[in-house]
């Protein structure tokens, strides 16, 4: 948070920090709503001209590939952890996970309730 919000006092060091990494970043989902926030004054724009810069690669191109629908990071993610873990199903509401593919052209494995349930 303090790499996005200009007037953290830590803002400097976050952001020289964050220079000397390579990229993409990696960070847990956690972080991407509390970054979000109201409290990061500017991450609700800031992380998403992150995603656009290249942060996250799969999930900004899970999210261009699906634009149409629209997908929220949030279900990029969770299509990019079934990609990395086929054995393991998404539990969800979303329909939207009829739609989405591992790996451009696999099904979502899902857990849903039934559409009448």
């Amino acid at each position: 948070m303090a790499f996005l919000n200009r007037r953290d006092r830590y803002h400097r060091w976050a952001t020289s920090q964050l220079a000397e990494e390579p990229t993409p970043l990696s960070t847990c989902e956690a972080v991407i709503p509390e970054a979000c926030s109201r409290r990061s004054r500017g991450g609700s724009r800031a992380v998403p001209e992150l995603l656009e810069r290249g942060a996250m690669p799969q999930a900004t191109r899970l999210m261009a590939r699906y634009a149409s629908v629209p997908m929220s990071l949030a279900d990029a993610c969770l299509v990019r952890m079934a990609e990395q873990h086929a054995e393991s199903p998404v539990l969800t509401l979303d329909r939207d996970f009829t739609v989405y593919r591992r790996h451009g052209r696999l099904t979502v494995a899902t857990v849903m309730p039934d559409r009448d349930a």
